[in-house]
């Protein structure tokens, strides 16, 4: 029996060097069975039950986790609701004032007040952990949309518009819809050539240059440019009734470049106007007649030569009235560097004209229209005083 049990004991023990002994026959006392795999576990003896904090392990504060899942599952308090629709109402009421382009309500004391109360809001709504998200969309509306960036864009839309009208007072309103232009005379205006007038008088003149020019040195025409009438301003900041006038010219097709045949051109012109009213042709390009610095006529003309000039431009008027008469000659043969011919490549970009040759054209500043002759006396007699 001894050898039996010493022969079974040493069939378990061999190959297993350094393996721990095996359990004496029928085991450790006091040993359990362990239960099959289906079966619960049980923690070993004197271990705490599952979910108690275990000796030398650090354990949260009491009731921590217990209120971080708490608070977790609780909606946001009424303060982050109350943030956010503060700030996005502030924004619509700061975007519907600047489409009404109140400019000056976006930067008054109001405006100001109730973005310090939002602001205020928002920043009690990011301090409380259940209103923290809202507080942070709100935070983010209020960058977005403050009388800063509303106020700005505003102030663009009204300087590109020129719509000041919420800035101003009923004086400067009523000032600003003055018909006639300030330093003046109203009557002046009244007594002088209408614009039709002067559109008439402007194509007789050129016709009748046209056709004395084509008699005596051949030439063609051909018209240039557009008519033009700008609005003049009143000098009270708004625009006055009252246009400036630019007529579409008139060019020949030849270029003028010999001097003296310049001067017989300008001679033939000088007769016509004089025969329509206006006076005397006067040069601005030669020193000798206008009395600029020779300096400053070569920077305009080219040369202080008018043998050697670029351009001659000679000008008369029907003074008092408003028509300003102009005739330039263009000359391709006197530039050294190429420069004036760039430009004048230019400028026939835009208009179509010609590189060179004779331009004629009228000018007429603070001319009425006879259809709003009646309206404009009209208008005068609410400003008693006024020139």
């Amino acid at each position: 029996m001894v050898m039996d049990h010493e022969k079974q004991r040493a069939r378990y023990l061999a190959g297993a060097e350094g393996a721990p002994p095996v359990p004496p026959p029928g085991g450790y006392r006091g040993a359990r069975r362990q239960q099959g795999p289906a079966g619960p576990v049980q923690p070993p003896q004197g271990a705490p039950p599952y979910g108690q904090p275990q000796y030398g392990m650090p354990q949260p504060p009491a009731g921590l986790a217990t209120a971080t899942t708490d608070a977790e599952k609780k909606p946001a308090n009424a303060l982050g609701w109350i943030s956010l629709s503060a700030s996005v109402l502030f924004a619509v009421i700061l975007l519907v004032t600047l489409l009404a382009g109140g400019t000056d309500i976006l930067y008054g004391v109001t405006m100001l007040a109730l973005q310090l109360v939002v602001v205020a809001v928002t920043i009690a709504a990011l301090f409380s952990a259940r209103g923290r998200m809202l507080g942070a969309i709100a935070l983010i509306v209020a960058v977005l949309f403050n009388v800063a960036t509303v106020g700005g864009m505003s102030a663009l839309q009204t300087s590109a518009s020129g719509n000041y009208e919420g800035v101003k007072t009923d004086e400067q309103k009523h000032e600003e819809a003055y018909p006639a232009i300030k330093g003046t005379d109203p009557q002046q205006t009244l007594s002088q050539q209408s614009l039709e007038e002067v559109r008439a008088q402007a194509e007789e003149l050129f016709a009748d240059i046209r056709a004395r020019l084509t008699e005596e040195f051949g030439y063609t025409w051909v018209e240039v440019g557009e008519e033009d009438l700008r609005p003049e301003r009143n000098g009270y900041g708004g625009e006055s009734m009252l246009v400036e006038y630019t007529s579409k010219g008139w060019a020949t097709k030849e270029p003028i470049q010999d001097y003296s045949r310049k001067l017989e051109v300008m001679a033939a012109i000088d007769e016509v106007v004089l025969d329509h009213g206006l006076w005397d042709l006067y040069a601005f390009n030669d020193p000798s007649v206008s009395g600029m610095d020779p300096t400053v006529i070569s920077k305009l003309y080219g040369s202080d030569d008018p043998r050697t000039q670029d351009t001659w431009e000679y000008y008369t008027e029907n003074y008092p009235d408003p028509l300003r008469f102009y005739a330039n000659i263009h000359d391709l043969s006197h530039d050294p560097d190429g420069g004036f011919r760039t430009a004048r490549e230019a400028q026939q970009a835009r208009s179509g004209e010609p590189l060179e040759g004779l331009q004629l054209f009228v000018i007429a500043s603070g001319v009425l229209s006879e259809a709003d002759r009646a309206e404009f006396e009209k208008k005068l007699e609410e400003y008693p005083g006024f020139d």
